[in-house]
């Protein structure tokens, strides 16, 4: 790590003073560029102190967690930063959410402030009542101070962003960087939801190596397509703030052209995706019609990239500095980066430790694997998480001795370029989310004709990964595909539902009576 990141990491180790310091060295550049909104970063500190000033009358203890439930992201930057300020944790909610889905993630995290965008006000009526945590609740509109109706009392957070807060930085509260900052929510291989716990440590940790590698400075604009709220679009938005940066915002892919002309328009810099990203982009949209002369470089992590897309794109983006990374949330995001001078002559690996980390492959015994055979991924270094929220059994069996142990098998060539092999885990990659089948299993059994069912994740050249269920009916029952979707639809979130479910006699077992999914993967 250089010697400016150092000194960088060790004074700007909060993350709230990523935007304090580039509003006061940037006040009126453009922090946020969403449709015709244009924020500044003296507009956006503002906001986010009058967040923060709100927090503190409700008299909140250093270390409240602070939830977001917003797809505006100028409620998720002020809030984010707002819950910082005001001592508190961040926990983003995920938009495409359900009642339980919601109200789960509540009571785990034991929220006590909630940020809420008035759209998603269906899911508080039925599952708010019922989280007695909360205790301060702001919602975009007119405030409500009834206690009419099914939601308590509410304060108005457009009212609150928009008021001019009188506070200092010596009216905040006193943090350390070994304090959590944020819990981000991620599925594991049983469906229950984790909360992944990192500190203001491990996420500046990160940013400043990712600003490193990719040599970020307060000329980049990135496109942000990526949701805040899920840890690469969270890395983005640090980095990018950090730096003193803007981010241009359109998280709707419904229409990749519009997205294609707001970078021309916008002179964006940098651009970063998942592996379905790029493939909407490559096949269902103008792209070839474009060009990019501001594109300084584009990023892909959140799942493997075939070396026939990465070089289907370097065709697309000639000059253009492709990253292929790989990360998980446990690390604040990112592991490792393939630099782009590697890209065609390393297809398919995952390039080496961003500054900052160290990554080894090792046995189940925790002894080194040599170059060229396959060992499980396990990694040290300062934005490693401080463990699941929670759940100490689930944290010691992943945060031992050695390090993190990712659950990824890889192998190491003699160069030392890592590639994945496989996953250890049944986790299902489906465009930007990470998804348990467990859950969606479970919601499929509840019907009554079902005798048994497995989920998996089959290749898709759009998604990645789309989940597939496979049923076998109870003797003599009957059931539609349409009615099992509706079931799920009903009852999940809507990337959870299977995009395909087919029904079989039987389902592969192995000798104790285990399903064997990789046969349903290939069916």
């Amino acid at each position: 790590m250089s010697l400016y990141n150092q000194e960088r990491l060790q004074t700007i180790m909060l993350l709230q003073n990523y935007l304090l310091r580039a509003a006061q060295k940037y006040p009126d550049k453009e922090v946020l560029i969403h449709g015709d909104h244009r924020v500044t970063y003296a507009t956006l500190r503002a906001a986010a102190m009058s967040v923060a000033g709100w927090l503190l009358a409700k008299e909140l203890e250093p270390g409240f967690r602070g939830a977001l439930l917003t797809d505006d992201p100028f409620e998720y930057l002020a809030g984010y930063f707002g819950i910082l300020l005001a001592g508190g944790v961040v926990v983003g909610l995920n938009t495409q959410t359900s009642v339980k889905a919601l109200r789960y993630t509540l009571e785990d995290s034991g929220a006590e402030a909630l940020l809420v965008n008035r759209k998603f006000s269906r899911y508080l009526e039925a599952g708010l009542p019922a989280i007695p945590s909360v205790r301060a609740l702001a919602m975009s509109g007119a405030a409500d101070t009834s206690k009419k109706g099914s939601l308590p009392p509410y304060d108005s957070l457009t009212g609150i962003l928009d008021r001019k807060e009188v506070l200092s930085e010596q009216d905040l509260p006193f943090r350390q960087s070994c304090d959590l900052a944020q819990i981000i929510y991620t599925s594991g291989t049983t469906g229950s939801p984790k909360g992944v716990m990192l500190r203001h440590a491990n996420l500046a940790a990160n940013t400043s190596s990712i600003i490193e590698y990719l040599q970020l400075s307060g000329t980049d604009r990135v496109m942000a397509v990526l949701p805040f709220f899920y840890s690469y679009g969270n890395s983005v938005m640090l980095t990018h703030i950090a730096a003193g940066g803007s981010l241009v915002v359109n998280q709707s892919f419904l229409y990749p052209n519009v997205i294609l002309q707001q970078m021309v328009e916008h002179r964006v810099t940098g651009f970063s995706g998942v592996p379905s990203t790029y493939a909407l982009l490559l096949n269902r949209s103008a792209i070839s019609k474009y060009s990019f002369p501001d594109l300084r470089y584009i990023t892909q992590a959140g799942a493997a990239m075939s070396p026939a897309m990465a070089k289907k794109l370097k065709s697309i983006f000639p000059g253009v500095k492709i990253y292929i990374m790989y990360g998980q949330t446990e690390a604040s995001a990112r592991l490792s980066y393939l630099d782009p001078q590697e890209l065609e002559t390393r297809p398919g690996s995952i390039g080496k430790a961003i500054p900052g980390v160290t990554l080894s492959l090792r046995d189940q015994n925790g002894r080194f694997v040599p170059a060229g055979q396959t060992g499980e991924i396990v990694a040290r270094g300062g934005n490693i998480m401080a463990g699941y929220w929670q759940r100490p059994g689930e944290t010691a069996a992943v945060l031992r001795k050695e390090g993190l142990w990712t659950g990824d098998l890889a192998r190491q060539d003699k160069d030392g370029f890592f590639y994945i092999v496989s996953r250890k885990s049944d986790i299902i990659k489906s465009g930007s989310h990470r998804i348990g089948p467990k859950e969606i299993e479970d919601t499929l059994a509840v019907h009554p004709a079902v005798h048994e069912v497995a989920v998996v994740g089959v290749p898709d050249e759009i998604l990645d990964e789309r989940i597939r269920a496979c049923v076998v009916l109870k003797e003599d029952a009957k059931c539609s595909e349409k009615e099992l979707i509706r079931l799920c639809r009903r009852e999940l979130p809507a990337y959870k539902v299977p995009q395909e479910i087919l029904f079989f006699k039987e389902l592969p077992k192995t000798a104790t009576g285990k399903i064997k999914k990789a046969p349903l993967k290939n069916t």
